[in-house]
């Protein structure tokens, strides 16, 4: 299987093709520390020379808009960090954090002083926010930043980097999909400002490529992601022209020299609901993989079958799986033998302890 085969991902020689991408568990502290049980989490899916990345973690309280999500912006949290990477590093895992502000998806409860979540356009979404006590209600009407604020979101991007970097991470991944404040200054459903961040591709993406010049004073460019989500309509997105768009973003991340690109096919809406996206195309990874020159990483619904046929023909050059990860601690030993697989639970995908976390059983 091409699974099974080696993959000299920038500085990192990685032993298989089997990725666990990014997946909120909402199980840190109410501080945003991550708890000992994470630690056992990810130990137990590190495997020699493979790539795990950890979940979406806010760069800042105002990039929170999630109950339990972890953070990466004070001492604490590096140090409950620390003792993840610990884990995954004696396993021989390389480790990657993803770096996360969700703009527009946050609630007022989660905001200092209760204010109102941030976005670039004063556009509320459509759908329910979590609050901080995992209730649900509508979302709230964001408050458009200011100029001198987007420049404070850039610098605690590049703060958490550092703080990443501190914690012994192995590289970090820029998110910029799913409905998330990158992705919302991206596309012109959410984004309908009049200043050099809004209108044109090129001023729409702008704040993309101002993070990812923060994040690489921290970080060499091979050692960062960047995770994107073309025609997918989480988060209450959409495009007047994706393909455009994105034709745009990758080829000039390809030029930057980024680590890799790590696509979201659109079809499964990021595992959130069972409905399937039908305007979206086929493969993401097959339409884009000719404008972008370095590793890419295909996620989405993918089963050993698809993930190898994805492979053979060139449209990704590693899988991430993301259910199949959580219920199966030893995911590429059996998608590489072909050994059956443990079903996911998804009644404690979110929040809890150790059931539906840590007790899902090895081979």
């Amino acid at each position: 299987m091409k699974l099974n085969t080696s993959f000299q991902l920038g500085p990192w020689p990685l032993s298989h093709r089997v990725v666990m991408p990014p997946l909120t568990r909402m199980r840190a502290g109410a501080n945003g520390v991550p708890s000992p049980l994470a630690a056992v989490y990810y130990g137990q899916r590190a495997t020699p020379g493979g790539l795990l990345i950890a979940e979406a973690t806010q760069i800042s309280r105002q990039g929170q808009g999630y109950p339990q999500t972890p953070g990466i912006y004070t001492e604490e949290h590096v140090r409950g960090w620390a003792d993840v990477v610990k884990a995954v590093k004696e396993k021989g895992g390389k480790f990657v954090l993803q770096l996360w502000h969700v703009g527009r998806i946050s609630h007022s409860s989660f905001q200092e002083g209760g204010k109102a979540p941030v976005a670039p356009s004063a556009i509320k979404p459509t759908g329910n926010a979590f609050t901080s006590t995992f209730s649900r209600v509508p979302y709230e009407v964001p408050h458009e930043l200011a100029l001198a604020e987007i420049q404070d979101i850039v610098a605690d991007y590049r703060a958490a980097a550092e703080k990443a970097l501190h914690a012994g991470f192995d590289g970090v991944e820029i998110h910029a999909a799913n409905g998330y404040l990158l992705q919302q200054f991206l596309e012109d459903n959410a984004n309908q400002r009049q200043d050099r961040y809004g209108g044109s591709i090129e001023n729409r993406s702008r704040l993309l490529f101002e993070v990812l010049e923060a994040v690489s004073e921290v970080w060499p460019m091979d050692r960062i992601g960047v995770r994107l989500s073309p025609f997918s309509d989480v988060g209450d997105m959409a495009d007047s022209n994706p393909q455009a768009l994105y034709e745009y973003v990758i080829p000039h991340l390809s030029k930057k020299g980024i680590g890799y690109l790590h696509l979201i096919e659109p079809q499964v809406r990021a595992g959130l609901t069972g409905e399937i996206n039908t305007n979206a195309p086929d493969s993401v990874c097959s339409l884009f993989r000719p404008f972008f020159s370095g590793p890419l990483i295909a996620s989405g619904g993918f089963t050993a079958e698809s993930a190898e046929e994805a492979l053979n023909h060139g449209a990704a050059d590693l899988v991430a799986f993301g259910r199949l990860f959580i219920a199966n601690p030893d995911l590429p030993a059996r998608l590489i033998s072909g050994a059956e697989l443990n079903a996911p639970n998804p009644k404690t995908f979110y929040g809890g302890g150790e059931a539906g976390y840590t007790d899902y059983p090895t081979l």
